[in-house]
């Protein structure tokens, strides 16, 4: 963003050395310059016909960034669905995997049992009293007795058995369901990540029509209300369109760096936490909500390099920034304020580096910073893993 408004005031400069004499080569794009304008100054018709041409510049600019956003929200609604999919599935196949092992143990235990019982029964000789009746009719009494003895001890027999054959079904249906989730798993991660490339893809094409409207937009509109007004222009007309797209600054005040080299992203109470949740019915949130007030600065949890960096619904995440780490690691940042983000995608950033304003854009009620921790692809609870490295949320 610095290099960007850096590259803004130098063009800036380049224009004022024009105003005062030295020519500036037309653009190839035939976008017009001061100088363009200047020589229609005197000629109504030539005015006239040069307002005409800015004002259909601009609305261009315009209907073009408006156009390539509504894409980029498209784009990353789909791939919001998809990788939400792709989360709940996750944890349901890990509950899946854990229930599966869990029936293993005791079918293993059931089996364990019955395999006791039938070798009892083979050491004590536990096969056909009523034949050994027949043989020592003397001894009637004890042998019927043991008659019923067996009979209660192979009827327990038999449930122990039923009971293992039974414990094992289910855990045989239990590892078939999570082999089954996990073969899906598969087929939403490969889902998600092509949504996620093209929603890339399209942000980073909105972010270039934005760029275009700002920096292209601020010299139409200066040249345009010169040609109205029918007056020279100056430097200070194109200068007060670029002061008005940078505003007054932006803080670069680091956040909290502890010695693991991490930053806290933002300050402010949790108001929401991961997971499974009452407060979101049957969905997954898929981050920690940090109560940051309206305009605060979000910094980057950690170095690395931002690959996406879009304003818009983003599937509900309002105006998103995500940060590559590395060994799969990523940190997300949501519900950015409208004109927040000052980072763009392809930039390296440092650990606790400014990159952002809290907002409450997308599927939000009030101003807080959504923010999401992810390693190969998994969103994980935040709060632990900061706290790993030194750094408490809420």
């Amino acid at each position: 963003m610095v290099r960007r408004l850096l590259a803004t005031l130098g063009v800036a400069l380049l224009l004022g050395s024009t105003l005062l004499g030295s020519p500036v080569a037309a653009n190839a794009d035939d976008y017009p310059t001061w100088d363009d304008v200047a020589a229609v100054r005197g000629d109504e018709a030539a005015t006239q016909q040069k307002i005409a041409q800015l004002e259909s510049l601009i609305g261009g600019l315009q209907a073009n960034a408006t156009k390539t956003q509504a894409e980029s929200d498209a784009k990353a609604a789909i791939w919001v669905e998809a990788d939400t999919k792709y989360q709940e599935a996750y944890s349901r196949t890990q509950t899946l995997l854990a229930q599966a092992q869990e029936a293993d143990a005791i079918a293993e235990e059931s089996a364990r049992r019955a395999g006791q019982i039938a070798a009892q029964m083979s050491r004590t000789g536990g096969g056909n009293v009523a034949a050994m009746l027949f043989a020592d009719s003397a001894n009637a009494d004890s042998l019927l007795y043991g008659l019923g003895m067996w009979e209660r001890i192979g009827a327990q027999s038999s449930l122990i058995s039923e009971r293992a054959i039974l414990d094992r079904n289910t855990a045989q249906a239990l590892t078939d369901q999570a082999t089954r989730a996990q073969e899906e798993l598969e087929t939403l991660k490969l889902a998600a990540e092509k949504a996620f490339l093209e929603a890339q893809a399209a942000a980073a094409a909105a972010q270039t029509a934005l760029d275009e409207q700002l920096t292209k937009q601020a010299v139409l509109q200066q040249q345009l209300a010169v040609l109205k007004e029918r007056r020279a222009a100056t430097e200070a007309d194109y200068l007060a369109g670029v002061e008005a797209r940078i505003g007054a600054g932006v803080s670069l005040d680091a956040g909290e760096i502890s010695l693991a080299g991490w930053a806290r992203p933002a300050s402010g109470y949790i108001t929401s936490v991961y997971g499974w949740s009452a407060q979101y019915g049957t969905s997954f949130h898929k981050g920690t909500d940090i109560g940051a007030g309206c305009g605060q600065n979000i910094y980057a949890g950690s170095g690395g390099t931002v690959v996406y960096a879009a304003g818009g619904w983003n599937g509900g995440y309002g105006n998103y920034i995500i940060i590559e780490h590395s060994s799969g690691l990523r940190t997300a940042y949501a519900h950015i304020q409208d004109g927040g983000i000052l980072v763009t995608a392809g930039q390296q950033v440092v650990v606790g580096q400014n990159i952002a304003r809290a907002g409450t854009t997308g599927n939000s009620t009030g101003c807080h910073l959504h923010y999401e921790v992810r390693v190969d692809g998994v969103a994980i609870d935040s709060v632990p893993f900061m706290a790993d490295r030194g750094i408490r949320i809420g």
